[in-house]
């Protein structure tokens, strides 16, 4: 892919990141205004507003982890001349970017879509956990995003 072509891909990218991140913290906000207990998740069947914001949050949390570990990273790495590498491998890079504090933790917000998904039908506190989980991570999500975009700003300011 040609400079202006990789130019033109990370600002797409940014931009998408930007609006998930909007849409996400919307979404956290609507799920987290009233209080959430593993009785309200057990009932989460009678209320279904509910049960959407929760869907909402949790797709949001989720796509925006992806967008920015699946797309963002690599086209960035790319972009700094870095060669083409799996997830764990780019997770490294950008814990030695400092872009990351563990690449370890990223790892463990993934295993979060697997409890989010599909624990809550069989373990409605597992479940409860893991959306409490997502939420304290959206701030590291939030942080990552604005150090990749520090460094694509001093990259093209060159």
């Amino acid at each position: 892919m040609n400079s202006e072509k990789q130019h033109e891909r990370l600002e797409f990218l940014f931009r998408v990141v930007e609006k998930e991140i909007h849409h996400l913290k919307f979404a956290m906000e609507q799920v987290f205004s009233q209080r959430i207990t593993p009785q309200t998740v057990q009932k989460l069947e009678q209320l279904p507003e509910l049960a959407l914001k929760i869907e909402g949050f949790t797709s949001r949390f989720c796509r925006l982890q992806d967008t920015l570990g699946d797309k963002l990273l690599p086209a960035l790495l790319h972009s700094l001349g870095e060669p083409k590498a799996p997830l764990l491998i780019n997770l490294d890079k950008a814990e030695k970017y400092g872009w990351l504090d563990s690449s370890d933790d990223w790892l463990s917000l993934r295993s979060l879509r697997n409890q989010m998904v599909h624990e809550y039908i069989e373990d409605p506190t597992l479940f409860l956990d893991a959306i409490e989980a997502a939420r304290a991570a959206t701030p590291m999500l939030v942080s990552f995003s604005e150090k990749l975009k520090q460094t694509y700003t001093n990259q093209s300011s060159k």
